[in-house]
């Protein structure tokens, strides 16, 4: 199976800083200079799955691990080489509640690639998952790069310098290497304002600067996953060829009737909790969107243009 770890993590970033190699302020805008001109011949081919905001502990109950392991059994037998886990694994930052989860994420008998969310306490995550926040892994011609941008006493979004710094890093390494590219973390960094719920990485926080990085590779990265809103599959594509999507809750989803009161970009009419699965095939990523108990689904399908 072709996954495996980047050379770089940011933790590993941070110790080469504190030893003494000096990270100058723009480091990244150096090392991502100039625009990306070659992209990949070869579509990626290959699925994967995508689940999030799982809230163990949720309401001190437990209903939600039990709807996890409903997930959990369908993930196992789903299609899909891996398993992105967007955030919010736990409720509250409720420590017993990550032994419960891992045991039941353990019992799927696939790779389980996760991300803090604003509910998850970095240490702990770090502590019980046995992962650094941040990191990165190549599959099928595709770089997925993720990175905690949650805090636990606010709904935005944070991007550090650190990280801007190893984003920067991760992107030229894939163009270096001609791979595809996917970012993850819980916060969308998409602009959204009421009757969206507004949360998102503002400008002075690192949007700025996190979409200066992208546009120095455009084409290359493809899109922009998260969690966070529980709003079923929410998404925009005002970037293309980039794209920026919401996964729906595995817990719960809320119907907000965004299209219905014009806000900008797609909301699918799909709101029980559920997961997705991801294809990669001939110039597009389809998302089926499963609820789960069920055997329906509904899907979206992001086109990028011939010359991406």
């Amino acid at each position: 199976m072709d996954i495996m770890p980047a050379e770089f993590s940011r933790r590993r970033l941070i110790a080469l800083g504190t030893a003494g190699l000096a990270l100058p302020r723009n480091t990244w805008a150096v090392e991502t200079s100039g625009r990306s001109t070659t992209l990949p011949d070869k579509w990626p081919d290959f699925s994967f799955l995508v689940v999030t905001d799982t809230h163990l502990g949720y309401q001190n109950k437990a209903s939600a691990a039990q709807q996890w392991e409903k997930t959990a059994t369908e993930l196992a037998q789903a299609e899909g080489d891996f398993i992105l886990h967007l955030g919010d694994v736990v409720d509250q930052g409720q420590e017993p509640q990550y032994p419960i989860y891992r045991k039941i994420r353990d019992s799927i008998g696939k790779p389980v690639h996760e991300i803090p969310g604003n509910h998850d306490p970095i240490d702990l995550f770090e502590k019980h998952l046995e992962i650094t926040t941040d990191r990165s892994f190549d599959h099928g011609g595709v770089r997925f790069v993720l990175f905690g941008n949650a805090h636990r006493d606010s709904h935005d979004g944070f991007i550090t310098e650190e990280q801007l710094i190893w984003i920067g890093q991760q992107c030229q390494e894939a163009t270096e290497k001609n791979l595809w590219l996917v970012l993850c973390a819980h916060v969308p960094c998409h602009t959204n304002k009421p009757p969206d719920r507004a949360w998102y990485v503002k400008p002075e926080n690192g949007q700025t600067r996190f979409y200066e990085i992208l546009d120095q590779h455009r084409g290359r990265v493809l899109v922009l996953f998260h969690g966070h809103f529980h709003n079923g599959i929410r998404g925009w594509d005002d970037r293309s060829p980039l794209n920026e999507v919401l996964f729906p809750s595995a817990l719960y989803n809320q119907k907000r009737g965004l299209m219905e009161k014009n806000a900008p970009g797609y909301n699918l009419e799909e709101f029980r909790p559920g997961y997705v699965a991801a294809t990669f095939s001939e110039g597009s990523l389809t998302l089926d969107y499963w609820p789960v108990g069920t055997d329906e689904k509904m899907s979206k399908r992001l086109r990028y243009p011939d010359s991406v």
